[in-house]
């Protein structure tokens, strides 16, 4: 599956991704955000990665439209009763350029077609992430308390969602 805008591609993970994949999640701010992402990030992890990640409906390469150039990766995980959990990331030298959510607004529309609700959290310190969320349309909801132990102490997130009828 593919899905574009124009400027930013959303497209399956492929093995030749392997090499941008490494490089891109070997940043600090990814490990800081994204606490089940190993850090550092090895040529194993992102082999493992690919493997369950490739044809696996849902989890995505972001891309540059143009290049081709890896920008980042979104996955769009079912749960129960009709619901999704969304998470993503974007490499360093791509950020503050909308790449997030525009991906995130592309991937929202192809989620809301099999999901009734589409859900979110960041870190209440990861602005960043929360302005991709309410660029794209997600509504906040509210602080989940305690809601990840990171580095032994327990972070609180920012729940977000965006529903069939929200758009």
């Amino acid at each position: 599956m593919e899905l574009s805008d124009g400027e930013v591609t959303v497209r399956s993970w492929r093995a030749d991704d392997l090499d941008e994949l490494v490089a891109a999640v070997n940043d600090p701010e990814i490990a800081r955000w994204m606490p089940a992402i190993p850090h550092p990030y090895s040529h194993a992890d992102a082999r493992a990665y690919l493997a369950r990640a490739t044809g696996r409906e849902g989890t995505f390469a972001v891309v540059d439209t143009g290049s081709g150039r890896l920008l980042g990766g979104i996955t769009v995980n079912a749960q129960n009763w009709g619901r999704a959990d969304i998470g993503y990331w974007v490499r360093a030298d791509a950020r503050d350029r909308g790449v997030a959510s525009r991906a995130l607004t592309l991937v929202a529309g192809w989620g809301l077609g099999r999901y009734r609700r589409l859900q979110l959290h960041a870190d209440v310190e990861n602005i960043a992430s929360q302005r991709v969320a309410e660029k794209a349309g997600f509504r906040r909801e509210g602080v989940l308390r305690a809601w990840i132990e990171q580095n032994g102490s327990q972070r609180d997130h920012v729940l977000y969602s965006l529903l069939q009828g929200d758009r």
